[in-house]
C-alpha cells in the first residue's frame, strides 16, 4: 500500500524543530509563549494547502482541521492530536536538525557539543535500529521530536489521505495543542467544536509502543512564613523561611520517592523549582502515581514532613496547596475497549508488534479521556527527549505514518458490521 508512496514526514519534521516552540512553566499567558503560534500558522498554511478548507488556528494557538469522510458509512469522528511545544527542560531556540544515514552502531558524537554523545550502551534502544536513519540535533538543544515527530506524522497521514481517496475513512479531526509540556495542553479545547468521539495522541516512544494507561498527577505547593527582622538584633527574634524549606527538602526520602530511585508502577514526589527570602519561601512540587489513593498517601507525606519542620520554630507556619492536574486515562479507556484495541490492528497491520505500555507521565489524552474524548496514545519513535541527545528514527516515524492510515481505515471496517 506504502511501496510507491514518497513520505514526507521526515522533511516536514526537519523543518518544524527549526521552529523555535518552547513553552514556559511560569507564564501566565495562553498560550505561554506567542512563538508557539509561529509552528501552528505554517500548519495551518500547509493543511489548507493540502485542500483541507476548514483549517484554522484560534485565539489560544490552537489548530484545528478535518478530513472529511469519504464513505456512506456511519463512522464514529476520530481526533488525531499531537502538541506543538517543546519542554523547557533544554532550549529549543536554534535547533540544527542532522540526518545520520544508515546508523552502524557506533558512537554518534554530536558536532557543536562533542560532550554530547549518543551511544547504544547509554541507549539501548538504539541498537534495534541499526541500518535506520536517525535524526539528532547538534549538541546544544534539544531535538523537539517530542512531540513534532508526531505532528509530522500526521501531516504525512493526512496528505496521503487526501491524495489515495480510495482508502475509505470516516471523518477526521486534527487538533494541534499548545503547552502540553507545561499540563496546560488542554486547557482552552473547544469539545464541542471538535466534535470528535475518540481520539489518539500522537506522543509515544518506541516502535509500535501503545499506550493506555498514564500517571496520575497534582502538582502541590508549600509555602513556608517566617519571621524578618534586622539581622544584627535578630536573636531570639528572627525565623528564617529559608532554612525551614531547606530543611523540608532535606528531609524528603534519598532512596526513594523520588523520579531518580523509581521505576515501574512506583509514584514519586518530586520539588521542581524553590523561591524565597527570609519572610516567605515557597517550593513547589509534581506528585505522581498510578492511582488518586496514592496521590493522597504522597501528599499527606507532604503534609508530614512539612509539620514537622516549622514545628521546630517558634512563629513560623507553613501551608501545603494541592492542585490536580490529570488524572490516569486507563479509568476512562477501560470502558471503550474497542478504542485501543483498533490500534493495536493497526500496528499489527504495519507488520509490527504492539507493545501495550504504561506512561510514567502524561499526555494530552489523559485530560482529554475524562472530558469526553477517550484517547491512549501511539508511538512516534520519540526518544531520549527533554535532552540534548533527544534522537528518531525515519524508519519509526514512515511506520507511525502507516499506524495512522490503517487506523482510520479499521474504523471505517468496523462501521460496517
Amino acid at each position: 500500500m506504502f511501496s510507491n508512496y514518497s513520505f514526507s514526514v521526515a522533511k516536514r519534521f526537519t523543518e518544524y524543530v527549526q521552529v523555535d516552540t518552547e513553552s514556559d512553566p511560569l507564564s501566565n499567558s495562553f498560550p505561554s509563549t506567542e512563538k508557539q503560534k509561529n509552528l501552528a500558522g505554517i500548519l495551518v498554511a500547509e493543511l489548507q494547502d493540502l485542500g483541507i478548507t476548514d483549517a484554522h488556528m484560534d485565539q489560544y494557538g490552537y489548530v484545528y482541521a478535518t478530513i472529511p469522510s469519504n464513505t456512506t458509512h456511519n463512522v464514529p469522528v476520530i481526533c488525531l492530536c499531537s502538541h506543538m511545544d517543546t519542554s523547557s527542560d533544554c532550549s529549543g531556540k536554534g535547533v540544527k536538525p542532522i540526518v545520520h544515514h544508515k546508523y552502524d552502531g557506533s558512537d554518534i558524537v554530536l558536532p557543536d557539543d562533542q560532550t554530547q554523545v549518543l551511544r547504544a550502551s547509554d541507549h539501548p534502544y538504539l541498537k534495534e535500529k541499526i541500518g535506520d536513519d536517525i535524526i539528532t540535533a547538534s549538541g546544544t538543544t534539544l531535538l523537539g521530536a517530542d512531540n513534532k515527530a508526531g505532528v509530522a506524522e500526521i501531516m504525512d497521514a493526512a496528505q496521503y489521505l487526501i491524495t489515495h481517496p480510495e482508502i475509505k475513512h470516516g471523518a477526521i479531526r486534527i487538533l494541534f495543542t499548545p503547552d502540553e509540556e507545561i499540563g496546560q495542553g488542554v486547557k482552552h479545547v473547544d469539545m464541542k467544536k471538535l466534535g470528535a468521539a475518540f481520539g489518539y495522541t500522537m506522543d509515544g516512544g518506541e516502535l509500535g509502543s501503545l499506550e493506555d494507561e498514564t500517571f496520575s498527577a497534582d502538582a502541590a505547593k508549600i509555602i513556608v512564613e517566617g519571621i524578618s527582622t534586622h539581622p544584627g538584633m535578630a536573636k531570639d527574634k528572627l525565623v528564617s523561611a529559608i532554612k525551614i524549606a531547606s530543611e523540608i527538602i532535606d528531609s524528603l526520602p534519598k532512596n526513594a520517592l523520588s523520579p531518580e530511585t523509581t521505576g515501574d508502577r512506583q509514584g514519586f514526589v518530586h520539588p521542581v523549582r524553590m523561591s524565597g527570602v527570609v519572610e516567605k519561601a515557597e517550593i513547589d512540587f509534581i506528585v505522581r502515581d498510578f492511582t488518586t489513593e496514592k496521590l493522597l498517601e504522597h501528599e499527606a507525606f507532604l503534609q508530614k514532613l512539612m509539620d514537622a519542620a516549622v514545628s521546630k520554630y517558634p512563629g513560623a507556619k507553613g501551608t501545603l496547596q494541592v492542585t490536580e492536574q490529570y488524572r490516569n486515562m486507563k479509568e476512562v479507556l477501560d470502558n471503550y475497549p474497542q478504542v485501543s484495541e483498533y490500534a493495536a490492528e493497526a500496528i499489527k497491520r504495519t507488520g509490527v508488534t504492539p507493545l501495550k505500555m504504561s506512561i510514567r507521565g502524561g499526555t494530552d489524552g489523559s485530560r482529554l479521556s475524562f472530558m469526553g474524548l477517550p484517547c491512549p496514545n501511539i508511538f512516534t519513535g520519540e526518544m531520549a527527549f527533554h535532552s540534548k541527545l533527544e534522537y528518531v528514527s525515519i524508519q519509526d516515524m514512515q511506520k507511525a505514518v502507516e499506524t495512522i492510515v490503517h487506523l482510520v481505515m479499521i474504523w471505517e471496517e468496523k462501521s460496517r458490521s
